[in-house]
Parts: C-alpha cells; structure tokens; sequence
C-alpha cells in the first residue's frame, strides 16, 4: 500500500515515535522540501550552501505542510487569520555573515546558471525548431507541456540541451513523465538528467536515456520525488 501512498509512510512514523514516546508532537517530513533541492546545493563541499539548502528544505516542507493542513481541515473549522494569530518576534538586522554567505550562494547560483545556459549544447528556441523541423511556436507549446526540455536563462531566454534528443532526432519519450514526477520543473529535470545517481549504477539519467533504459530512469525519479536521494 505505501508503494502507491507514499505521503503515508512519513504519518505512520511520526505517529508511531509519539506512541513511544519518542516525539512529543507532529513531526515534519522534512524529505518533502529537501526533494525541491537540488542535489549539488544538498552535498555541497561549502559548508554555508549546505546550510542553506537545509534551511531551503525546511522552508519549502513548511509550506507543503501548511498546505496540506488546510486540504484536510474542512473550511469551516479553519481559523481567520489576524494580525495578532502568529506573533513574530522582532529580532533586529540579519546576521551579517548570514548575509553575506546568501549573498555569496546566490552569486555563485547565478553565474553557474549563466554558464549552463552559454554552453556549447544548449539551442534557442529558433535554433531547436530548426533542428526538429517544425516551429518556435511548437517548440515552446511542447516546452510548456514538458514533452521538451527547456531551460530558463533569464537574459538569454529558454534554451533547449540538443541532447535531449534519441538517435532518431526525437526528443526522449520518457521527457513528460519526468516532468510531472519532478514538479514540472525544468531545471529540476536538467539536474536528474545530469547527475549521477546510485540507483542507475552511477550513471546519469540522460546515459540511461541513451540506452534506452526508460523503466529505471523513471524509477529513480519517482524515488527522488518521494525522499529517495541516493
């Protein structure tokens, strides 16, 4: 049963901990957040990106939490928020180092997505429609239904990996599976397609593409979707 509900499994922990006493109250699935992240901020050799990729998983596992809470809450019984509801301590300026280490983590974030998107194996949008035979127009339809991969590069526009295309000059069939899996996120499907992952025998997920090993790919992204980041 948990293999098709697997937002279950987390529950029956955190209820099992606090029958033990164990955990006196409900626990966050913080897997649920850390999913979001990509797996470079996560093992980061720098020890402040690893911080801040933890607090980032925290802060989006706080979200989905909350969001979970009021599907299940019916309308009636949820309360009115005020001002006064959540009381927020005012704890002065921001840490300068804090500061100043987000400052260096977003700097470096964007000058590696400047380099990802400047790379030799990324097309625009006229130049993938080329090579596909068809329009700039279709190109960004098929982007925006995922069954293409495109990335944004803020001032260069999308830019689409060549490689995602099979020996036929077609793009890899498992593209919108992938998507969905992965929170229909683009570059959070850039990343599984170039990292490495144990579950695959260290190879990427675009080399298990190109060897037409779609059954396991999509395995491993439905394992990273539900907290399975090896």
């Amino acid at each position: 049963m948990l293999q098709h509900a697997t937002w279950l499994g987390p529950l029956l922990v955190a209820a099992l901990l606090r029958k033990e006493g164990l955990a006196a109250h409900h626990l966050a699935s913080l897997h649920l957040g850390a999913k979001n992240i990509p797996r470079e901020r996560r093992r980061a050799r720098n020890c402040s990106d690893r911080l801040l990729a933890f607090v980032d998983a925290i802060h989006d596992a706080a979200l989905v939490g909350l969001k979970e809470h009021d599907r299940l809450v019916p309308v009636e019984e949820q309360p009115i928020a005020s001002d006064n509801t959540f009381p927020v301590e005012d704890t002065g300026m921001p840490d300068a180092e804090l500061e100043a280490a987000l400052a260096g983590a977003r700097a470096r974030g964007r000058k590696r997505v400047a380099e990802i998107v400047a790379g030799e194996d990324m097309l625009s949008a006229d130049a993938f429609a080329k090579l596909l035979g068809t329009s700039r127009v279709t190109v960004n339809a098929r982007r925006q239904s995922g069954r293409v991969l495109g990335i944004d590069g803020a001032k260069r526009g999308f830019r689409f990996p060549v490689w995602q295309l099979d020996k036929d000059g077609r793009p890899f069939g498992a593209l919108p599976a992938l998507h969905a899996m992965l929170g229909n996120s683009a570059w959070a499907v850039y990343r599984f397609l170039v990292s490495r992952h144990g579950v695959l025998d260290g190879r990427t997920g675009l080399r298990a593409l190109q060897q037409g090993d779609d059954a396991s790919v999509l395995a491993a992204a439905e394992g990273m979707a539900s907290g399975d980041f090896d």
